[in-house]
């Protein structure tokens, strides 16, 4: 009957807090500096700043016949694990970040100042950068399983590492980044389907006509043009990922700017400073959460 007088998020975190508890401690016991490092490199992996750049190559690759179902299937992908994560379940089970709920607690604050005392702008339930870790990295499973290539089994290690480098870095609970994967897998296993579906459609209309390809036709044999493809997608990837990732070094700790909200915790979220969305009220800065609960708008 308690449960049910909570919020969701604080069902959960009632529910698991033996288990979320025993998962910080066991990544607690890992911290170094050079660790921070890798967990900060994988962490990068399920970031916007890289995935919203990848949706973009995905783009492309539909445009190519021979890359159209890689193209497809991680488009798809994206599109359901951002719905289900971040429009359907994060503003529904209103999970608070552990940084803010278990401030009281000694040894998980000394771990999270630890790590580097990073800071998300929403909720924590499930986890985003699991998400899209999983939900890119299965979808690029299945579609290299399915022709055969062995560097298939790469990217789930990848997610992986991703998934555990946000409890790692103490911003998600370990509930959270479960179900991360799973939401992250389902969407990668229906955007496969869906993308083979309109392969298939695709080969029955003149649309299947559509072939980028054709336009580098005289650029060498077909062998060679797959390997300069092949560079050229790796140098992209590359570039996009430092973008993402060498701004991790100089965030958290004292260079963040927190939320201002202080009642019945701390805020640490990062405030959303000079975004003409959520602009300041009395001279404070707060987290999109908390500028809009000041705001009276729902989530």
């Amino acid at each position: 009957m308690d449960l049910i007088l909570l919020s969701l998020g604080q069902s959960i975190d009632k529910a698991f807090y033996a288990f979320d508890l025993w998962v910080f401690h066991f990544f607690g016991s890992l911290q170094s500096s050079f660790m921070t490092v890798v967990a900060k490199f994988f962490t990068t992996f399920g970031d916007e700043n890289f995935v919203i750049p990848i949706a973009i190559i995905a783009v492309v690759l539909c445009f190519f016949k021979k890359t159209r179902k890689y193209g497809f299937t991680l488009l798809f992908a994206i599109a359901i694990g951002t719905l289900v994560t971040n429009i359907l379940v994060k503003p529904m089970a209103l999970r608070v970040r552990p940084y803010n709920t278990l401030q009281g607690n000694a040894d998980y604050w000394a771990w999270y100042i630890g790590a580097g005392a990073l800071s998300e702008s929403d909720y924590s339930f499930p986890s985003g950068h699991t998400t899209g870790a999983f939900e890119m990295a299965m979808a690029m499973f299945l579609c290299f399983k399915s022709d055969k290539k062995k560097i298939a089994y790469l990217f789930p290690v990848i997610a992986l590492c991703t998934m555990g480098s946000r409890i790692y870095l103490m911003v998600h609970y370990a509930s959270d980044v479960l179900a991360g994967l799973l939401v992250g897998t389902c969407a990668a296993v229906i955007g496969y389907f869906l993308a083979k579906l309109v392969v298939k459609l695709f080969e029955k209309t003149p649309l299947d006509k559509i072939d980028a390809g054709k336009l580098f036709a005289k650029i060498g044999n077909e062998k060679s043009r797959a390997r300069i493809a092949t560079a050229v997608i790796c140098v992209a990837v590359l570039g996009i990922f430092l973008n993402a990732f060498i701004p991790s070094f100089t965030e958290g700790g004292d260079a963040a700017i927190r939320c201002a909200y202080n009642e019945e915790y701390d805020c640490y979220n990062e405030a959303r400073v000079g975004e003409d969305k959520y602009p300041a009220i009395d001279g404070k800065n707060y987290c999109k959460i908390h500028w809009k609960q000041l705001n009276g708008i729902e989530e």
